[in-house]
C-alpha cells in the first residue's frame, strides 16, 4: 500500500472517529416520581421535558449533538433520590440533571451533583432553601439553579391574598409533615408576621391522611376565615372534602400544588374557589402558550394536562439549559454553569421570556410578579379575578 493511500486511510479514520465522538448524544438526566401522589407533577414535568429535547433535537440538536434523557423514577422518597443522583453521575455520566419536585427529595441528592459540579435545574421544587445549600463563602460555586416560584415569593402571593385583599384576620395553616410542608409552613408564617397576623391555628397531617377533622375543627374553634395549606393534591383534597362533612366551608388559599389533577378530580365541586399561586395556567393566551398546550395534548392524549405547572417549567428549564450549553460550547459542568449565570441571548419560554434570569448570586429564574393567582373551577385552573 502507497505512503499515499496509507495517509488518506489515516486521515478518513481520524475524522470518522472525530465525527464518532461529535455525534456522541449529551446524556441529561431527569429525576421526578412518576409513580404515587407526587406523579401528577413528575410526569408532567418529564413530558414538559420531553416536548423541549423533541423540538431541540428535530432543529440538529445542541453542539451538533443530540440530546438523550435519562429518566428515573425518585418515588418521591429522599433515600431513592440519592440513588437516582449517585446512579445518573457515576453510571449514566450525565452533563446535567432536571427535575426534583419534591424539596426534601432536592435537598437530600442534589449534594452529589454539586460535588461533581454537574449543575441541576430544579423545574418545580419550590422549598426556598433548594438554592441556597451550596452558597459562597462556604462553597465557591452554586450549582443548583430553578425554574419555579420559590415559597418566599408563592407564601407572600398567599397572604397578600387572603389578608391584603380579602382583609381576613384570622387564617389557620394546615401543612403537611414533609420538608416541602413544614419549610412552607415556616414561609407563610413569616409572610403573616411582617402583616401583622398570628394564625388561630397551625396544624400538621402526614402524606395519605385521609381524615382531616380534627385539624378542621381547631381552625373552625379559632375563627378561621380562611384556611391557608402547603401540601400536594391527595391530602388538600381531604381538606376540602373535610369542610363539606363539616358543614364549614371558608376559602382555601395555598400554595401553587392546588392546581394538581388530583386535587381536582378528588375534591370535586368541593375544591371550587381554591386559590394559588401559578406560573403557568393552561390558557393560549400567547402564541408561545397556545403551541405548547396543543403539542402537549397531542403527544400525550390529554386534554387537561396533570399539572401544568409542572409540564411548563419543565419544559423551560430545558430551553435554558441548552442555551447555556450552546453559549458555552462544551458540556463541561464549570463552564455551562458559568454560562446559565451570564445568559446572553434571550430564551422564549412558556412561562416567561427569560433575559439574564441568573446571576452569580441569584439562581432564581421566577422572580416575584411572574406568578400569577389562579383559581379552581369546575375541575380546571383559571386567572382569578
Amino acid at each position: 500500500m502507497s505512503y499515499k493511500m496509507k495517509s488518506l486511510i489515516a486521515v478518513a479514520l481520524v475524522s470518522w472517529s472525530a465525527a464518532g465522538m461529535a455525534a456522541e448524544p449529551i446524556k441529561i438526566g431527569v429525576s421526578g416520581p412518576f409513580t404515587g401522589g407526587s406523579a401528577p407533577m413528575g410526569v408532567s414535568m418529564r413530558d414538559g421535558v420531553k416536548l423541549a429535547v423533541a423540538e431541540i433535537n428535530a432543529k440538529g440538536g445542541v453542539l451538533g449533538r443530540q440530546i438523550q434523557l435519562v429518566e428515573r423514577d425518585d418515588e418521591a422518597k429522599n433515600e431513592r433520590g440519592v440513588q437516582v443522583a449517585q446512579e445518573l453521575i457515576n453510571k449514566e455520566k450525565v452533563v446535567a440533571t432536571v427535575g426534583y419536585i419534591n424539596t426534601g427529595v432536592a435537598l437530600a441528592a442534589q449534594r452529589f451533583y454539586q460535588e461533581a459540579k454537574i449543575p441541576v435545574m430544579n423545574n418545580v421544587a419550590t422549598g426556598s432553601v433548594v438554592t441556597k445549600q451550596f452558597l459562597p463563602p462556604d462553597h465557591k460555586d452554586n450549582y443548583i439553579f430553578r425554574t419555579a416560584a420559590n415559597d418566599t415569593i408563592q407564601s407572600a402571593m398567599i397572604v397578600e391574598e387572603a389578608v391584603g385583599k380579602r382583609k381576613f384576620t384570622k387564617v389557620a395553616i394546615l401543612a403537611d409533615s414533609t420538608n416541602y410542608g413544614q419549610l412552607g409552613r415556616e414561609d407563610l408564617e413569616k409572610a403573616l408576621a411582617v402583616k401583622g397576623v398570628k394564625p388561630v391555628a397551625v396544624e400538621k397531617f402526614n402524606i395519605k391522611d385521609v381524615d382531616m377533622t380534627a385539624q378542621l375543627l381547631k381552625a373552625k374553634q379559632g375563627g378561621a376565615q380562611a384556611v391557608l395549606t402547603y401540601g400536594i393534591g391527595p391530602e388538600l383534597a381531604q381538606i376540602a372534602n373535610g369542610m363539606e362533612k363539616l358543614g364549614w366551608k371558608v376559602p382555601m388559599i395555598g400554595s401553587w400544588t392546588l392546581s394538581m389533577g388530583n386535587f381536582l378530580d378528588n375534591a370535586g365541586k368541593n375544591g371550587d374557589g381554591a386559590t394559588m399561586p401559578q406560573t403557568f395556567i393552561q390558557e393560549p393566551n400567547t402564541p408561545k402558550r397556545k403551541a405548547f398546550i396543543e403539542a402537549y395534548q397531542k403527544s400525550y392524549k390529554v386534554e387537561r394536562i396533570p399539572s401544568p405547572v409542572s409540564a411548563a417549567q419543565g419544559y423551560d428549564s430545558i430551553y435554558l439549559l441548552t442555551a447555556a450549553i450552546r453559549q458555552a460550547g462544551t458540556t463541561e459542568g464549570e463552564k455551562v454553569r458559568e454560562a446559565l449565570e451570564n445568559l446572553s441571548e434571550k430564551v422564549d419560554g412558556v412561562v416567561t421570556t427569560y433575559s439574564k434570569p441568573f446571576t452569580r448570586d441569584d439562581h432564581e429564574a421566577i422572580k416575584a410578579g411572574i406568578p400569577v393567582m389562579g383559581e379552581a373551577k369546575n375541575g380546571h385552573i383559571v386567572q382569578a379575578k
